[in-house]
């Protein structure tokens, strides 16, 4: 491979245009594809197979109106006052307005049915009183007619037999028969009306306009399952909604409707990467090479992420897919061009003439590149093994970022370096390069430097671990979720609805579950409503319900379909407890055992989220134990792996329980826009776990080869930990802040999923470049000393040696050095 990459470079320096002009070439074709073929892209996640997909696949059939996806518009005065007539109408007049969009199937005017509900409570109270009255005027009835009929069996006793009087009592049971039958009636419409109320009481809590009258919300029913609304169909809602409101007053919409688009740049994202530039201008000393890793980076990003929005229109792709595509092509894009640079640069300031330096640089550096690529790209495509399909998809996306990045990288790099020859190095490193290009002696061996104590070693490893150990203190109590409205940042409409819905109509009126009662036998009619009343009563009782309101039922009434308002939040662990109690319910109507299931987007959040952290210790295993194989073949010892894996680990629980702090408990909430703490994104750990792990291994390579090499020729082992840090660490140094500026960016995006994933990757690279493997690592390797480099002989045999550095290239191929051109110089 490096004898390869060797050529590759040395081919692209002399034909630098032509492979310029290929990738020019690419770039355009992945962009013309995706807007040829781009679709539109789903901000939420969906699992095929949990609970709540069955269940919704199933209403889809029973129930379509069930099954539609649904968002709120929260309306209210802009002065705070009640809302008038005049303002009630407009908005119902806006709310028709959108009620005829396509995509939607139906609206609920929130003053329509306020209305109607005010107007039926009325008419059971009225039907209740005018029962009471019936019953007292059938017991006076009764009365007089018992008194009429004691007179008549009395006369019939004293006179006998007589027609006429037989003829009254006749008239009697007929009377009393009619009594009868309009008791039966009374008795029937009370036990409607009861029902009516019943059902009135357990939804009271179900309001749509607040108690002071300043606040509306309007649910808006739309046609397809909420995975499936397209971006069109909630723009044209909220486009409608604002330009038909009256002007005295606002609308917000949930996070259903309000969702933004996508934007692969931002303010963040731009800070991120003129950080990442300061550190290449201070480090090349020239804008001209720090430019070249961010231009290369950049092109790999376009050609990644336009590649893969051109699959959206074939494949249902989330929103964040493409962005983590472009924070991951533009972070390792810019630290692996900057490895190959780097070493060009050293050689170019030893003497060595360009296009042989552009050539050793691509076999050595360019080599561990590739290895250090392949190590992400394969523990991103182990994504594809937890069968969760959005989680798979991300990890593609993410791994061909990687591929793209790593061949820009050893293809388009050696070409600009060609191009731009020694104006890479600064004036007086140019001068430098002149003399050394006219000194054929030998270089001169670098310094030794003396190793570090045991005692300063141990004391590394104390403060380093115990220091990770803290941090990880907070993923012990970490839970899983997906961001809602209260996510979002405070100025956002998601934000503003959110808010108003829990101070004016409760926590769970933001999440609302759809419960789903499957009977033995169908109910329809008359027995519908004391079914429904029935069951309603016993939801009521279950703890953590707030409210309860029959939605429908199916056409031979085997399965009805009930709204449940929790008491928390759609995140919070109550609604978590509540659907778990449900689902492991049965409820009693005629005898009969009603089985219960649940559906609705705090239950599909809660489904995916126990999804992925089953998936979790699976996929951390292969990933470990990944590690330890690559590891051993890499550096051809037992106990160097299993340092850098432990490494890993650490980094990992330090990531996770530092974002736990911050997104969850709401530590320094205020610096990294955290508005209200939330569980954690329940697809970050397993994502983080692939990406740290790739990372982590790059660092490791870089700085312990390092070693390797110097062991491997003749320094003792503790030396040797010295020299390959003292060798590595510049690079690593530059690269790890690189990486943690272009992730932090992300941290200040504008979309909610983002945030988290940029923190916790910057700071999982923070804590694993500069704790783990420049304090902690150097520290485990000095105190195991040459057992570090211990391989069983019949392993040794067995494995391939990969020489990732290049060691034996370097050896081939000692190119004298070159006299450089006075222009060059100049």
């Amino acid at each position: 491979m490096a004898e390869l990459l060797y050529r590759l470079g040395r081919f692209t320096a002399r034909r630098a245009w032509w492979v310029i002009t290929a990738w020019v070439a690419v770039l355009a074709l992945a962009v013309g594809a995706f807007l040829a073929f781009g679709g539109t892209m789903s901000s939420t996640m969906t699992i095929p197979g949990t609970p709540t997909a069955q269940v919704t696949d199933r209403l889809k059939t029973e129930l379509p109106v069930a099954s539609g996806g649904t968002g709120q518009v929260v309306i209210h005065s802009r002065n705070g006052a009640e809302l008038t007539d005049a303002q009630r109408e407009g908005i119902s007049a806006a709310l028709r307005k959108v009620a005829d969009l396509d995509g939607v199937d139906q609206v609920a005017d929130p003053f329509t049915s306020a209305e109607a509900r005010a107007d039926q409570a009325k008419k059971i109270t009225n039907g209740l009183a005018q029962v009471e009255d019936g019953r007292d005027r059938l017991a006076k009835g009764q009365k007089q007619l018992d008194q009429a009929r004691s007179q008549t069996e009395a006369a019939i006793e004293q006179a006998g037999s007589n027609p006429r009087l037989k003829a009254t009592l006749a008239q009697l049971d007929a009377q009393q028969a009619e009594l009868d039958r309009q008791s039966t009636t009374l008795e029937k419409s009370e036990k409607q009306l009861l029902v009516g109320r019943d059902l009135l009481t357990m939804a009271e809590d179900i309001r749509t306009v607040s108690s002071d009258g300043s606040t509306a919300t309007a649910t808006v029913v739309f046609d397809l399952p909420q995975q499936e609304i397209t971006p069109e169909t909630k723009e044209a809602v909220t486009e409608t909604i604002d330009t038909a409101l009256p002007e005295s007053v606002t609308a917000d919409y949930s996070a259903e409707i309000a969702q933004g688009e996508i934007q692969l740049g931002g303010v963040g994202e731009a800070v991120g990467l003129v950080v990442a530039a300061i550190v290449l201008i201070i480090m090349t000393g020239t804008l001209v090479a720090a430019g070249l890793p961010i231009l290369n980076a950049l092109f790999g990003v376009g050609v990644a992420v336009a590649g893969a929005m051109a699959l959206s229109g074939t494949i249902e792709m989330t929103s964040v897919t493409p962005i983590l595509g472009a924070m991951l092509g533009l972070a390792v894009g810019i630290d692996y061009s900057l490895f190959i640079l780097h070493r060009h640069r050293r050689q170019l300031k030893a003497g060595m003439a360009v296009e042989e330096s552009i050539g050793l640089a691509n076999g050595t550096s360019g080599n561990a590149v590739v290895f250090a690529g392949s190590t992400v790209l394969i523990a991103l495509l182990a994504l594809n093994v937890t069968g969760i399909p959005f989680l798979a998809l991300m990890g593609t996306v993410g791994a061909v970022a990687i591929a793209v990045a790593v061949l820009l990288t050893v293809t388009m790099t050696p070409a600009l370096l060609g191009l731009l020859g020694h104006r890479l190095l600064p004036r007086r490193d140019r001068n430098s390069a002149a003399k050394a290009a006219g000194n054929a002696a030998t270089p001169a061996a670098p310094k030794q430097v003396r190793p570090t104590t045991t005692g300063r070693a141990v004391l590394r490893i104390v403060i380093g671990v115990g220091a990770l150990a803290l941090i990880a203190l907070p993923a012990a109590s970490m839970r899983l979720g997906l961001p809602t409205g209260a996510s979002e940042a405070a100025d956002s409409t998601q934000y503003r609805a959110y808010s108003a819905i829990t101070e004016r109509f409760g926590a769970g009126a933001n999440g609302p579950l759809i419960v789903v009662a499957d009977l033995g036998h169908g109910v329809t009619g008359d027995g519908l409503a004391p079914a429904q009343a029935g069951l309603g009563k016993q939801l009521m009782d279950v703890d953590g319900v707030t409210a309860v309101a029959p939605i429908g039922a199916n056409d031979k009434g085997t399965v009805l379909v009930f709204q449940v308002v929790p008491t928390g939040g759609p995140t919070s662990e109550s609604t978590e407890g509540l659907v778990h109690d449900l689902r492991g319910r049965t409820l009693d109507l005629d005898s009969d055992d009603v089985s219960l299931s649940v559906a609705g987007s705090a239950s599909a959040n809660i489904d995916i989220s126990e999804k992925l952290a089953d998936a979790l210790p699976t996929y951390l295993v292969l990933v470990v134990g990944l590690s330890l194989l690559i590891l051993i073949v890499v550096f051809r010892s037992i106990l160097v792996p299993l340092i850098a894996t432990g490494g890993f680990v650490l980094s990992l629980f330090a990531a996770l329980g530092g974002v736990t702090a911050v997104y969850q408990w709401g530590w320094l909430g205020s610096v990294f826009g955290v508005t209200d703490p939330a569980p954690i994104l329940n697809f970050l750990p397993t994502l983080l776990v692939g990406i740290l792990f790739g990372l982590a291994m790059d660092y490791q390579l870089f700085l312990t080869s390092g070693m390797r090499e110097a062991y491997a020729h003749g320094a003792p082992a503790r030396q040797a930990v010295t020299e390959g840090v003292r060798a590595g660490r510049a690079v690593v140094t530059a690269a790890a802040v690189i990486m943690i500026s272009v992730f932090g960016g992300f941290m200040f995006s504008h979309m909610t999923m983002i945030r988290p994933v940029g923190f916790a990757l910057a700071f999982g690279v923070l804590v694993d470049a500069f704790v783990v493997r420049m304090l902690i690592i150097p520290a485990v390797m000095h105190l195991a000393g040459d057992k570090a480099w211990w391989l069983p002989r019949w392993l040794d045999r067995v494995l391939p040696d990969v020489d990732v550095e290049g060691a034996k290239l370097e050896r081939h191929h000692q190119a004298a050095p070159v006299r450089i051109p006075e222009t060059a110089v100049r």
